[in-house]
């Protein structure tokens, strides 16, 4: 399946969200799973998550990266208030976040789909059958050259 890596001494934090529409959890529970396979500590917030709770939890101890994921839909239209409101706070302004999932009701999986995305805040946008690939590069790169947005060359 997919290669683990060796966690490193103290593993690296990332906050997993929904949009707060979506009830859907199998994306969660999956990509969980995922980042802990590749070494990561996760702090899965669950389906339905309010905006504000994604900032609070997120600032109480700033992750190493957030993922959101989506299925309902309605990311495009939801997301970019989510990513606005969480580069408002200082200490998640440079945080890795990254979006994922069925981000419209059409199903569009081009990377350069929903530019408003990016606008808002989001470092990557991460749709279609390269979505797992292109998270898990984002993943190596991050543990290669530390915390920080300087990945983004990894997912695009």
């Amino acid at each position: 399946m997919y290669q683990r890596h060796q966690p490193p001494e103290s593993p690296p934090r990332a906050v997993l969200s929904t949009i707060p529409s979506d009830a859907h959890t199998w994306n969660l529970l999956f990509l969980h799973l995922l980042l802990e396979e590749q070494g990561w500590e996760v702090t899965n917030l669950g389906a339905c998550v309010p905006v504000d709770t994604l900032v609070t939890e997120s600032a109480a101890q700033p992750p190493g990266l957030v993922v959101v994921s989506t299925v309902n839909g309605h990311g495009a239209e939801e997301a970019p208030a989510l990513a606005r409101a969480l580069r408002a706070v200082p200490a998640l302004a440079r945080v890795p976040l990254v979006i994922g999932g069925k981000l419209d009701t059409e199903g569009s999986v081009a990377p350069d789909a929903h530019p408003a995305l990016t606008e808002a805040g989001f470092d990557a946008v991460l749709t279609g059958p390269n979505a797992v690939p292109r998270l898990l590069a984002l993943l190596d790169s991050l543990s290669q050259r530390g915390h920080g947005r300087a990945y983004a060359d990894a997912v695009r």
